[in-house]
């Protein structure tokens, strides 16, 4: 009867034994040794001159003229040159990264680091220097190509972001801070992020350290293959915070194939202006969560409006592809080659329909990447700024005349009683609204302190909302 625990105690034993190399292997940390050796040599340091004409547009401001005396005079007299003659001629430098695409001498970098250089210097991990010509610049993605007169150089090899996963390790290379050849490691924390600056670029996000100087740098996986191009970091100090982003490799070899043969890079254009759906728009959609991309414009001769898209559409789906934000919209419609068709899933007034629209390239001037700007009024004394209906949304939400919109809502009285950006105010305290005076007019006639009734026309019907004025402060 006593054998049966030893039996299990034996069997446990073999166990645990057999299952600590796994274990052990489990914590082993990738050998970034030989990374670094391998790659290191594909990795280059950037610097550039840039001779500006005097002191102001170096530091991006203008000098006024001064009096011949005085404390001003006194005081640019002694920084900036004896009888406050100011330099003619100032030269400024930047350090950044890059790295080598292939042995011919094409070199990728962020177009931040070359833009407006009169001089580009790409020095390689063997202490060789070269001047380099700049093939072409994309502001829109961040990427650059740069071209120096050299054969035989080590290339590094491009591997592809789609097969990254979030949690797996990644390899840094650059100088930041002008610290050549400086390695640094992290996890893969994100894919797909949208920036607010940045509309065309789902980025790589990661917590490898990233600092000024890095820009332009690779991200490499542990098979040493790039996967990633860095390029900016959220800070609030202007050092690591923990927050640092990539270009996806897929996209900037795409921008610099284009560059090498067009000379410039294209993109497909819609034509919307689009926001976020809420988590109360999502409601008045009929939409059990917030998704999908809200049209609040569609431009005029655009692809979009040939399509029948309209103001108050929902866009879900483009091309097969989920939209679950509105940033992930413009990098879809972006990488689609102009005159193909795509297919959109939108979400009108409650029905699921199917549009097909025939993309068309993105104008020079990106007037229309961004969404629409807010009116830079302020908001008046219950938190709205309110602007005049156009004739698209007349249309959509079936009011002939008069009304105006809430183009945006501050914490107040006007949000505490569920007032919604995108609502149609068609009567307050009584009184039909002609126009955004009119609206202003009634509003500023009304005591504090008053309890009025304010009629609103949203997706889902008209509605009567009870706003308390405000006391006077």
């Amino acid at each position: 009867m006593r054998s049966k625990p030893r039996l299990s105690l034996a069997l446990t034993t073999l166990l645990c034994c057999a299952l600590a190399p796994g274990m052990a292997v489990g914590r082993t940390l990738p050998d970034f040794a030989s990374l670094v050796a391998e790659n290191g040599p594909s990795v280059v340091n950037i610097s550039t001159k840039q001779h500006t004409s005097s002191v102001s547009e170096m530091h991006g401001f203008t000098i006024p003229d001064l009096p011949d005396e005085g404390p001003l005079r006194d005081f640019f007299d002694r920084f900036f040159g004896e009888e406050g003659e100011l330099p003619d001629d100032i030269e400024s430098r930047s350090l950044g990264s890059g790295f080598i695409v292939s042995s011919d001498g094409f070199v990728m970098t962020n177009s931040h680091v070359v833009e407006g250089a009169d001089e580009i210097v790409v020095r390689t991990s063997d202490r060789r220097e070269f001047v380099a010509d700049l093939v072409g610049t994309d502001k829109r993605s961040d990427i650059a190509l740069l071209k120096v007169d050299a054969e035989g150089l080590p290339a590094v090899r491009i591997g592809s972001s789609k097969d990254l996963q979030v949690g797996e390790w990644v390899l840094a290379i650059g100088s930041p801070f002008g610290f050549e050849s400086s390695a640094t490691a992290g996890i893969v924390s994100a894919k797909g992020r949208n920036l607010p600056s940045e509309n065309y670029v789902p980025f790589i996000q990661t917590d490898v350290a990233i600092n000024p100087g890095n820009s332009g740098g690779p991200l490499f996986d542990l098979d040493g293959r790039v996967v990633g191009v860095n390029s900016q970091i959220y800070s609030r100090t202007g050092g690591f915070m923990g927050l640092s982003f990539a270009i996806p490799i897929d996209v900037a070899m795409d921008v610099i194939e284009q560059l090498k043969t067009k000379g410039r890079v294209t993109r497909g254009w819609l034509g919307v202006m689009i926001q976020d759906v809420t988590r109360e728009l999502a409601a008045s959609f009929g939409l059990k969560q917030p998704r999908g991309a809200l049209v609040a414009e569609v431009l005029a001769d655009s692809p979009a409006a040939a399509a029948g898209l309209r103001p108050g559409d929902v866009i879900l789906a483009f091309d097969g592809k989920d939209v679950l934000t509105s940033s992930a919209l413009p990098p879809l419609v972006g990488v689609t080659p102009i005159g193909e068709q795509a297919e959109l899933r939108v979400l009108r007034r409650g029905e699921r329909i199917s549009l097909s629209v025939t993309i068309a390239e993105l104008p020079e001037e990106d007037a229309f990447a961004a969404p629409p700007a807010l009116d830079e009024t302020p908001a008046n004394r219950i938190g709205l700024v309110v602007r005049a209906i156009a004739p698209e949304q007349r249309e959509h939400f079936g009011v002939e005349q008069g009304g105006v919109m809430v183009e945006a809502l501050e914490p107040g009285p006007a949000e505490r009683a569920g007032l919604r950006v995108g609502d149609l105010i068609l009567m307050l305290d009584g009184q039909p609204v002609a126009d955004p005076a009119d609206f202003e007019q009634i509003l500023a006639g009304i005591e504090p302190g008053r309890s009025v009734a304010v009629l609103v026309q949203r997706s889902d019907g008209r509605m009567f909302f009870a706003i308390r004025m405000p006391d006077p402060e």
